[in-house]
Parts: structure tokens; sequence; C-alpha cells
């Protein structure tokens, strides 16, 4: 009886650890997928693995592999045989991607691994991975799970319809439509609001020179969470090709200004501060605000999510 006791105690113990890994997994791919995804792209081409057009397809497989591992851990499907191994060496893998985002990055930087909902940094990523890692263990020496007939049918109906599951829910577009075609362009932008200011307390003076020659010119608040996306792609592509002239205006209270630098690292894009009615004279209400300028002059308009590196690079190689 006791005996009987102790093993149904096991039993129930490593299903338990197995489910609640199994949760795990899967609310990490919903938070990095759900609901921006790019700034878990921008993470492999940060580390440099993965270009514009490759990371948005490495990053929703890993988060199917995900989706595919929690799967069979709340099943408790095959676990000494499948699950388990796959658990590990899905953990191993991230905690390498976390040691090289650490080298590139350093510690401070958000790891993604629950997207935008909850910041973690790399280290604490790792720790919590090796946590995992021993929950693993635990369950490996404790229980075998299931095994169906099917195995193969199953599995592999498992694995494509997950495989899919990120790409449908959010699925990649190189050719996105800007929201703001439809309004006016090549128009002067009023930029004497920032270089000849009625109140220099509210609006300095830019470090360089935008109304000349061809700028990418974004106008972003602190605290505004689309507009840190938006630096946070900025930056990799001043780090991509830093010849590229990006200038940031920035909107809100100086306080959370380190904050915003410490999320986004956009540190080595040059910016000034323009608070009050003049910057909402310039970008108006819907941020971020991001204006090609050719001497002055707006010559066009796009998303956050429509910034492409290679069209600003053909953009500015252009002789008219």
């Amino acid at each position: 009886m006791l005996t009987f006791v102790k093993t149904h105690f096991k039993k129930t113990f490593a299903i338990s650890i197995s489910i609640g890994l199994g949760l795990v997994f899967l609310y990490s791919a919903y938070t990095k997928l759900v609901p921006v995804i790019e700034t878990f792209e921008f993470t492999f081409i940060d580390i440099g693995i993965a270009n514009w057009y490759t990371a948005p397809i490495i990053a929703r497989l890993l988060i199917a592999l995900e989706i595919f591992v929690g799967v069979l851990l709340i099943a408790n499907y095959r676990l000494k045989k499948l699950s388990l191994p796959l658990t590990i060496g899905l953990l191993l893998f991230f905690i390498l991607y976390l040691i090289g985002t650490m080298l590139v990055s350093g510690n401070s930087v958000n790891c993604g691994c629950f997207g935008e909902h909850h910041h973690m940094s790399p280290l604490q990523a790792i720790v919590k991975n090796l946590i995992m890692i021993a929950g693993a263990l635990i369950v490996y020496f404790l229980y075998e799970g299931w095994s169906a007939k099917m195995n193969a049918l199953i599995l592999s109906l498992t694995a494509v319809s997950v495989c899919i599951l990120p790409f449908i829910i959010n699925p990649i577009d190189y050719t996105y439509s800007s929201n703001n075609l439809e309004e006016k362009v090549n128009y002067p932008l009023p930029l004497e609001l920032l270089y000849q200011p009625e109140d220099t307390a509210k609006v300095e003076v830019p470090k360089v020179e935008l109304r000349k020659g061809k700028q990418v010119l974004a106008f972003l608040s602190l605290t505004c969470s689309h507009c840190r996306i938006a630096a946070k792609k900025f930056r990799l592509i001043k780090k991509e090709n830093p010849g590229i002239p990006i200038y940031f205006v920035l909107n809100g209270d100086k306080k959370n200004y380190l904050p915003f630098i410490n999320d986004t690292k956009a540190d080595n894009i040059p910016s000034s501060f323009c608070l009050g009615k003049s910057f909402v004279q310039l970008a108006s209400a819907q941020l971020p605000r991001i204006y090609y300028l050719n001497n002055g002059v707006v010559v066009k308009k796009v998303d956050y999510f429509e910034l492409n590196q290679y069209q600003i690079e053909a953009w500015l190689a252009e002789t008219k």
C-alpha cells in the first residue's frame, strides 16, 4: 500500500511539473507573438544571425517550436524519449542565445523571453531556463509519460499544425502599405519651430542640420510603446548602416529619458527634446511620426512597422 501511494505521488508530482513547464512554454510563445513580434525579431538581427527578411521567419519558427514543446509537455507525451530531451535541448539553445545577447547588448536589455509583456534581463532568463531544466530532469527520473499506437501520425499532425500557427496569428508582410499614404506630402516642414523656438525651455535646438539634404526624422514619445519599438528598429538600422542620417525629436518628461534609452538602447542616434504645442504642430497626435525629408520638405511618411533599411538606402541613393 505504501509503495502504491509513493508511486502515485511521484507520478502526480511529475505530471504537475510537466504541465507547469508546458504552460510556461505556451505563455512564452503567446507573449512573443501577441500583440507585437517585432522586438523578438530584432534580437536575431542584433546578434548577427539574421537579416530583415530572415528574422521574421526564424522568430515564428522558434515560437512554433515553443508551442510544440508546450503541447507535448502538457500531454505528457513520450516524456523520456521525446518531450523532455526536446525541452532540455531548446532551453540550452535559448541559454546560448541569451549569452550571445549579453555579449552584444549587455545585461540591461530586455531579452524578449516574454515579449513586451514582462521585461527580463538575459541573466534572469538564463536562471529561469536553468530552473526549468532542473524541473525537466526531475520529471525525467520520475515518469515515463504515455505513448499512443499512432505515434507518427499524431506527432506529424501536431507538428505541422503548430508550425503554421504563428504565421496565421501574426503573418509576415514584406510589402507594408502605410496608413499615412493618403496624407499630403511634398510640403515644407516648419522646422523653424525647432531652430528658432519661442520657448527655449521647452524646445532644444537640434544637434544636426535637418533643413539640408536627406534626413529621416522621427517624432517619438518617451512613454509610447510603439515609439519604443520604432526606436529599437532605428537603432538596429543605424547599427547596420551608421551612414543613414536618422534623428529623433523626443517628447515627454525628461525623467523618462533614461528608462527610454535603457529599454531601446538607441543612444547611437542623435536626439533633442521638443515639448508643448511645437511638437504637436510638427508631429500631430499620431505617434510615432516618421518623415523622410529632402531639404526640409516632407517627401514621404511611414509607419514604424513599415520602416525598411533597404528602402531607406535606396531613397538616399536617388539623385532626384
